[in-house]
């Protein structure tokens, strides 16, 4: 449900600095979705390994597979550590959890360079589809770039992920079918800049 893990080429030119993030605290949100679930937004620590574990339990193979792109059976202490610890002057993640009970429900990560371009990948717990979390943490992350000056978001998406693909046509990104693969589409959305 979202890109490979990402690793942006960087552009030729000379380095310009990466965008400073706002301050972090001012991106913890508590939201209601459609459906009336209460969720706490709010951006991903690097203390939060047994959460990405239990994220991780709660998704079925097929789920996995549409946010790998593979198989992944097994999760080891450094594929979960990985996930939560990254370079947070080029990435940013935002985990969700449920108000009531504080279990983890899904998870978005954006990585951004000096091409002022960022790459997604979200993953929700299988059992959360439907529900409009997706959406808010797309949401969430879209807002996020655009605080920081990005021009562009982009991701890559299976051909079968219908929903996904569908959700970003929603929110108004233009889907291109790879041409290298064509079972992925390389999905991007142009970002108004900030006034």
């Amino acid at each position: 449900m979202g890109a490979r893990d990402p690793s942006i080429a960087l552009n030729k030119s000379p380095p310009a600095p990466l965008p400073t993030p706002p301050a972090i605290r001012s991106w913890s949100r508590h939201i209601v979705l459609p459906l009336g679930d209460a969720v706490f937004i709010r951006p991903l620590s690097s203390d939060d390994d047994q959460h990405i574990r239990s994220l991780l339990l709660h998704v079925t193979q097929q789920d996995l597979r549409l946010r790998f792109f593979s198989t992944i059976k097994t999760f080891s202490d450094n594929f979960v550590h990985g996930l939560t610890n990254f370079d947070r002057r080029g990435a940013m993640a935002f985990i969700a959890l449920d108000e009531p009970s504080e279990n983890v429900l899904g998870v978005v990560r954006i990585h951004y360079d000096v091409s002022e371009q960022g790459e997604f990948a979200v993953l929700l717990r299988s059992d959360c589809h439907g529900h409009g979390l997706g959406w808010a943490l797309m949401k969430q992350v879209i807002e996020f770039a655009v605080s920081i000056g990005l021009k562009r978001v982009v991701g890559q998406v299976l051909q079968e992920n219908n929903v996904m693909i569908q959700m970003c046509r929603e929110l108004g990104f233009a889907i291109i079918t790879d041409r290298s693969d064509r079972g992925i589409c390389n999905v991007s959305l142009e970002l108004a800049a900030k006034p």
